[in-house]
Order: structure tokens, then C-alpha cells, then sequence
């Protein structure tokens, strides 16, 4: 199977900023016919691919960005996730949920980008000072200003930790699901969580007591 030209892997909203994105497209369910969309595009139908793509493109951006912290490298890693999974897809086991898969692509191409530029740190400060954080200094903080506090402790877990905290409660995916794109048994990614979750709470008492709240 060959990607058709024009760069189609990831269409019309991949474009615009995430915040753009977020209010033009929220993440998309997959359809209920989604195993019939994908035997239609190991035929080789653009239309049926167009259609995962479509579903599913919101959720793998919105990894890349978490795991990288940086837009353009999100895109880029997006885009190669479809590229890499459509070549892939004679080999995709169909009766599995779709959606799983190709964030497992998307973590692992995040972190080979991420250890290959070795930037990811940098970006990441470079981000948070272009947008000042005024919920410390504003008595009445609103819950945008608490969850921009919220990805700032949680930037401060280890790195698995930080991983399992985005899959789980970012992206909103289920154990099962998470523990597909780590690759690790559901049990390893339910004590991973507690792990995880236990270290945030000790980072909020430690360094963000406005959210003490949002820990419990």
C-alpha cells in the first residue's frame, strides 16, 4: 500500500493552533463501524483512511504535544504516526480498537524525537515563559489558571509517571488502553498510576498548595 501525494495523513484541522483546534475539534469518537472503515482502507480506500484519520487525529496531536511540549514537533510526529500507520495497516489486527495503536506509534515516535533532538526540557520553560503564570499572583484564580498549575506539577513527575498521568487523565483513555500504548501489563499500569498519582499529591502539598483540593 502506498500513501497517496498531497500529504492527506492528516487533514484540515491539523493545521490550525491547539487552541483553535480545540474549539473547531474536540476529539472525535471512533465510528461505530470503524472495523469496516479499516478493511476499506487495507483495500485501499483514501475515503475509508480519511475517515480514521479524521476520527482519531485530535487524540494522537494532543499526545505528541503533551509528551513534547512543543507545536511543531507535535505536528511533525502526528503526521509521521499516520504516515508510519497506514504503511503499517496490512499488518493491524482488526478486531483491536484502532485508537490504542496508533497512540502507542505516537509515544514511541515522541520519544525517539525526544531523546534524538535532546530539547525537550528547554521547549518546555521556553513555553511556560511566553505565557506568564498569573494564577499564583491573582487571589481568584478560575479553573484555566488552576489547570495551567495542574500540567505544571505534573511536569515535575518522573518521566513514566508524567506519561501515565497524560494517558490516563488528559487523554481520558482506560486502563486497558494505556497499558496497550506502554506496553506493560494492566496491572503494572494500575500501580504505575497509584505510583504516579501519590508523587503528584506530594508535589502539590510541596510546591502548589492552591490545589490541594484537586488532589484528593
Amino acid at each position: 500500500m502506498e500513501p497517496a501525494a498531497g500529504g492527506w495523513f492528516i487533514v484540515d484541522s491539523m493545521t490550525l493552533s491547539p487552541r483553535q483546534r480545540d474549539s473547531a475539534q474536540t476529539a472525535v469518537p471512533a465510528a461505530p463501524d470503524e472495523p469496516d472503515w479499516v478493511a476499506q482502507a487495507k483495500a485501499g480506500s483514501q475515503h475509508a483512511w480519511l475517515q480514521l484519520v479524521r476520527a482519531h487525529q485530535t487524540a494522537v496531536y494532543r499526545l505528541a504535544y503533551l509528551l513534547l511540549g512543543e507545536p511543531a514537533d507535535a505536528e511533525d510526529v502526528a503526521q509521521e504516526t499516520f504516515v508510519r500507520a497506514y504503511l503499517a495497516l496490512d499488518r493491524f489486527d482488526s478486531t483491536r480498537p484502532l485508537r490504542p495503536w496508533l497512540l502507542q506509534i505516537t509515544r514511541n515516535l515522541a520519544h525517539n524525537r525526544r531523546r534524538s533532538v535532546g530539547r525537550y526540557w528547554a521547549n518546555l520553560k521556553r513555553f511556560w515563559e511566553r505565557e506568564p503564570d498569573t494564577a499564583v499572583s491573582h487571589p481568584a484564580h478560575d479553573a484555566r489558571s488552576s489547570a495551567r498549575l495542574l500540567e505544571h506539577a505534573v511536569q515535575k513527575l518522573p518521566p513514566k509517571g508524567r506519561e501515565i498521568v497524560y494517558l490516563r487523565y488528559f487523554l481520558e483513555l482506560s486502563e486497558a488502553e494505556t497499558a496497550v500504548i506502554l506496553d506493560i501489563p494492566t496491572g503494572t499500569a494500575k500501580s504505575r498510576l497509584s505510583r504516579a498519582l501519590g508523587q503528584l499529591r506530594g508535589i502539590i502539598e510541596r510546591d502548589f498548595p492552591e490545589l490541594r483540593e484537586m488532589g484528593d
